[in-house]
């Protein structure tokens, strides 16, 4: 295949637009660079009228909402999903893993929870708390600072709690706790399990002029068409294009290699055009790749320089390595104590109002790290789907089972609102034996090798995710729910955890590590071997907390663009 370069030679160059690609751009921009952004899906603006899906009616989509198009419903911001025709994956042997891929301007920013947690001080040193892991080669002294810009740019909601691992902040007002959340946050208290409010980022009070005000229409995954809710796109991508560098994007490309001279530096990234399938290369001084944990694995190794044949950067051997996802599960209870409300808004932001931090630290516990609880429910504007478990509810109530015409939506809207469910999302220990590789002989449609994953639970994850389901039992408990599952899934079925990767939160196959021999990335996410390539995306991540990954991963990357920005003033890139 015919390679077409261009003459040009960006300041940098950027693989993906999401939370830290997007952030790059922006910190890189505003200092005076020029930027090409190569972005493996479309353009995407929720204010564009073409683009825009909030605040459609279900009765709009042609298949009712279906997710025939999307994993989460024709209507959901998110394009792609867990499988893409043409960009296949697999899991090896007997193990499992559920790769997520969001491709559109924005990448995973378009589909997120909007959860936005920094880490906390013990986050950073987790091995000489347990033995377990490794440390980070920084503090969180060194990426505090990192923590407070991010929250005064984009802005997040919360209170300050004074909690030890869980870090106050500079927060927006917190929304109002809807009824259920009131019900849940009491019965937090009957059994030891404080509940606080949310740490999300949509704005509820103006910051600057070009993003709007959250007015709780409760569709945030849907991304929001006055910019009041957090997606790369809209919050960091525009507003670079507006600054005084030059940022080009380049949409519907997928990257395929990081080009290197013979001296091993890198000097450009080679693409194929989704639109004309021709393959194409774009120069830059500095790359920057923030494709997503996997994404940019692949593309190392599927990349090379003189004495680096077994992927850029991978000396160590840990390309790849150290795989790891948030655990996940969670179970949801009827509380006939909400059910028969009168019908109002209680619609807020698209998420919850309330979250269970991690409260076990100190305690005896058989299981390392830990978890947090998020907290669902409420009587929102109806979605897609019907009835939500209403048999079940009736055989509860001692009413007939089944139905139909008036009568059933009868009994339907008495018991809107009245579900609640509860989701844990917890810190797995990183393991050298959990990876992603590229397949030795297989390629997608665009001819760049596909990933295989070789990842299995621990003991440690199987053990935590019991304690999760039986706290979260004692609170839906402790509501006056009835428990759809009152059981506690079974050891042999891994006590309800969702699959590896099902969190959509995977990091660690860049890890930063000082010692070249243990990890790709330096402490400032720049790879130990190629001093121009950076990688600005949750690979760089040691260890992941019991936290949502997205605030750190920005954190990073605005660190990791001063540090570009430092060298390139010392002549060093």
């Amino acid at each position: 295949m015919q390679i077409k370069e261009s003459s040009k030679e960006y300041d940098a160059v950027i693989v993906g637009s999401g939370a830290g690609g997007g952030m790059a751009a922006k910190v890189l921009a505003e200092a005076g660079l020029s930027i090409a952004i190569i972005e493996a899906g479309p353009y995407f603006d929720p204010a564009d009228k073409d683009m825009k899906t909030q605040l459609r009616g279900t009765w709009e989509s042609p298949r009712r909402g279906a997710g025939t198009l999307r994993s989460f419903g024709d209507f959901h911001a998110g394009l792609s999903g867990w499988e893409i025709p043409g960009e296949p994956y697999e899991a090896l042997g007997d193990t499992e893993f559920a790769w997520w891929r969001t491709r559109m301007l924005g990448g995973r920013t378009n589909h997120w929870g909007r959860i936005s947690l920094r880490f906390g001080p013990d986050d950073f040193h987790r091995k000489d708390l347990d033995g377990l892991g490794e440390n980070w080669p920084i503090s969180y002294d060194d990426i505090a600072p990192y923590y407070d810009k991010v929250d005064k740019l984009i802005g997040v909601f919360g209170t300050n709690e004074n909690l030890p691992n869980d870090p106050d902040s500079f927060f927006l007002p917190p929304p109002k706790p809807r009824l259920h959340e009131l019900y849940a946050t009491e019965a937090g208290k009957k059994v030891g399990i404080p509940i606080i409010p949310g740490r999300l980022s949509m704005v509820t009070k103006k910051i600057n002029k070009d993003r709007g005000v959250c007015f709780y229409c409760n569709q945030c995954a849907r991304s929001c068409a006055v910019y009041a809710d957090f997606s790369a796109g809209s919050c960091l991508i525009f507003p670079a294009m507006k600054s005084r560098g030059q940022v080009d994007l380049f949409t519907n490309c997928m990257a395929r290699e990081v080009i290197t001279d013979d001296t091993g530096k890198a000097t450009a990234v080679s693409y194929i055009s989704k639109d004309d399938r021709q393959e194409y290369e774009i120069k830059g001084k500095v790359i920057v790749l923030a494709a997503s944990a996997v994404e940019t694995a692949r593309l190392l190794m599927n990349s090379s320089a003189p004495g680096q044949t077994n992927g850029l950067g991978n000396g160590s051997g840990t390309l790849g390595r150290y795989l790891h996802d948030s655990t996940g599960c969670g179970t949801s209870a009827f509380i006939p104590a909400l059910m028969d409300r009168e019908m109002y808004n209680e619609d807020g932001v698209g998420g919850m109002h309330i979250y269970a931090p991690w409260w076990g630290k100190g305690k005896k516990l058989d299981f390392p790290r830990g978890y947090h609880l998020e907290i669902y429910g409420g009587m929102g504007m109806p979605s897609y789907g019907f009835g939500g478990n209403l048999t079940k509810i009736q055989e509860m109530l001692g009413h007939k089972v089944g139905g139909y015409g008036n009568p059933m939506l009868k009994e339907v809207k008495a018991m809107y609102g009245a579900t609640v469910g509860i989701a844990a999302r917890g810190e797995s220990v990183a393991l050298y034996d959990n990876y992603c590789t590229t397949h030795p002989s297989k390629v997608d449609q665009w001819g760049i090798p596909t990933m295989q994953f070789h990842y299995k639970w621990t003991d440690n994850e199987r053990k935590q995710a019991k304690h999760a389901q039986e706290s979260i039992r004692e609170i839906l408990t402790a509501m006056g729910g009835e428990l759809f599952e009152p059981e506690v899934p079974s050891y042999e079925n891994d006590h309800g955890l969702l699959a590896p990767g099902a969190i959509i939160h995977e990091v660690g196959t860049t890890r930063m590590m000082d010692d070249p021999k243990q990890g790709v990335c330096d402490r400032n996410s720049r790879l130990h071997e190629v001093p121009n390539v950076y990688v600005a995306d949750a690979g760089v991540f040691t260890s992941q907390a019991d936290k949502n990954p997205t605030w750190t991963i920005m954190a990073l990357a605005w660190r990791a663009a001063d540090h570009i920005i430092s060298e390139r003033k010392k002549l060093n890139i």
